[in-house]
C-alpha cells in the first residue's frame, strides 16, 4: 500500500468519512440487525452534514473459523465535524464497539457483537499504529464494497485508482452478500 505517515492524524479536505459496520452475534442489547441500526443513528449524531446508511447486507463469514455465523454488515459515509480528527473517531467507534459488548482479543476474524471500521476519514493516508488508513484490506473486501457501492458508487478510496463500483466488479471471491433490509430513497432506514 502507498501510503506517507500523517502525523497529525487530521484529515486534510472535505472528502467523506466512511464506516464499515458489521456484527454476527447478539448483544445485550439485542440482535445483530438491531444493534447496527442503533449504531447508525449514533453515527449519525457525528455527522455535520450529507449522512448516507446503507441497507443491511447478510453475508458470508470472511477467514473465520469453520462454522462461523453468516454476518450482517453495512456502511455509512458522511461529513464529520471539522474539530473531530481520525484518532478521536476511532476512539469513538472502539467505545461504541464496547457499549455493545466487543471484546477485542489479539485473535483475528472471530465472531463479534459489533465491529465498526473506519475505511477512509477524507484523503488522508496514515500508517501509524493503530490508526491505518485508508483500511488496508477495504477494497478486497465485498462485505465492505457491497454496502458503500449502494450509497457512493463512484467513490475512489484513497489510494486506489479505480471507483467503489468498479473495485467490486472486479472482485474475484466467492464471498456471498445479499441484502435483507433496505433503506428508503433519503437513505433513512426503514
Amino acid at each position: 500500500m502507498n501510503t506517507q505517515r500523517n502525523t497529525t492524524a487530521t484529515r486534510t479536505d472535505a472528502s467523506p468519512v466512511v464506516i464499515s459496520l458489521g456484527a454476527n452475534l447478539q448483544s445485550k442489547l439485542g440482535t445483530p440487525a438491531r444493534c447496527l441500526l442503533q449504531v447508525i443513528e449514533r453515527l449519525r449524531e457525528l455527522s455535520c452534514s450529507h449522512f448516507q446508511a446503507s441497507s443491511l447486507y447478510q453475508t458470508s463469514a470472511v477467514d473465520c473459523p469453520p462454522g462461523t455465523p453468516d454476518f450482517l454488515n453495512a456502511a455509512v459515509v458522511f461529513n464529520a465535524d471539522p474539530a473531530l480528527d481520525a484518532a478521536d473517531l476511532l476512539q469513538q467507534l472502539h467505545t461504541m464497539e464496547s457499549e455493545f459488548g466487543r471484546v477485542r482479543t489479539d485473535t483475528r476474524n472471530q465472531s463479534r457483537t459489533m465491529d465498526l471500521d473506519l475505511i477512509a476519514f477524507g484523503a488522508m493516508l496514515s500508517d501509524q499504529p493503530g490508526l491505518l488508513l485508508p483500511h488496508p484490506r477495504a477494497h478486497l473486501r465485498r462485505f465492505v464494497l457491497e454496502p458503500l457501492a449502494e450509497l457512493r458508487p463512484d467513490l475512489v478510496l484513497p489510494g486506489q485508482t479505480e471507483t467503489v463500483a468498479d473495485l467490486l466488479e472486479g472482485l474475484e471471491d466467492d464471498e456471498t452478500c445479499q441484502l435483507v433490509q433496505a433503506t428508503s430513497p433519503s437513505n433513512q432506514l426503514i
